[in-house]
């Protein structure tokens, strides 16, 4: 089985580790690939926003057997994202056309303010420009039955923001701290993407978040317990957060149900480990 696996960053490569171990082939496509010797790894630069660039990759390749978008758009604004994720995964759909694909998402597209449970079936209207930009990639997924995977934010070996700032001291709680924290341990992410290529998950929406959302006064007073620190002071929210200001619990319930099992269902659970990679 081969794995076109477009995107091999800090998510990528847990993915591409799921897949090799599992007895897949990999071909990873990125802007700076790096000199792999691993057994069954091929890495080669590409560009998603080229069309005639994903044209030739796909003249030279093996047909895959599965597609895996997870490309960044290394923190840019509405262009990066229309070039990234819209028109990647045009590119990728108009080459592989009988091949399933799988674009990483974000959970951000859920604009809900109220503390909710949202759900696949819930409305996803963001109201930032980047927002709208990921839900007309994801209809384009979706138009050709392919599989969006809506993520949280994603922390794990090396990287949490919530994580880092508390202990730099400069975490703040955003007015009383009500907003509720969705995320996801990078490699319970890749476990979810593995499980989407091997166990006949049916195309369409999935929510990709651990099992225990939280308020960020209910994390950071985890935190501070866990590390003996104090409690971060109140601020006013950022009202010019990239993908908006939300403030809702995203539910995993129907991917667990598929038999998904998380190795990190809490984030508090994990925190101590984590900070020893930071």
């Amino acid at each position: 089985m081969h794995l076109l696996l477009c995107g091999h960053g800090y998510l990528g490569q847990a993915i591409s580790r799921d897949f090799l171990q599992a007895g897949w082939r990999v071909t990873a496509l990125s802007q700076s690939p790096r000199p792999s010797t691993t057994s069954g790894l091929s890495e080669r630069v590409a560009d998603l926003s080229s069309a005639s660039n994903i044209a030739e990759i796909a003249l030279s390749l093996t047909q895959p057997d599965f597609i895996v978008h997870c490309a960044s758009s290394g923190r840019g604004g509405s262009d990066a994202y229309r070039s990234v994720y819209l028109d990647g995964t045009r590119h990728l759909l108009e080459n592989f056309p009988e091949t399933p694909l799988l674009f990483t998402s974000s959970s951000s597209v859920y604009a809900q303010t109220d503390g909710s449970l949202v759900t696949e079936t819930s409305p996803a209207d963001p109201d930032r420009e980047t927002g709208r930009i990921l839900r007309a990639a994801e209809d384009q997924v979706l138009s050709h039955r392919g599989y969006v995977f809506r993520l949280s934010g994603i922390y794990g070996p090396h990287r949490s923001f919530i994580l880092k700032k508390f202990l730099s001291a400069e975490a703040t709680l955003e007015e009383d701290g009500r907003r509720i924290l969705n995320q996801i341990h990078r490699d319970d992410a890749a476990s979810a993407v593995l499980l989407a290529a091997t166990s006949g998950l049916a195309p369409g929406i999935w929510n990709v978040s651990d099992s225990h959302p939280r308020s960020q006064r209910e994390t950071f007073e985890g935190l501070a317990h866990l590390f003996d620190r104090p409690l971060p002071e109140s601020a006013p929210r950022d009202p010019n957060r990239k993908r908006g200001w939300t403030h809702k619990q995203v539910s995993n319930a129907k991917l667990k149900a598929a038999g998904w099992k998380l190795r990190y269902p809490d984030f508090l659970d994990s925190a101590s480990l984590i900070a020893e990679s930071l």
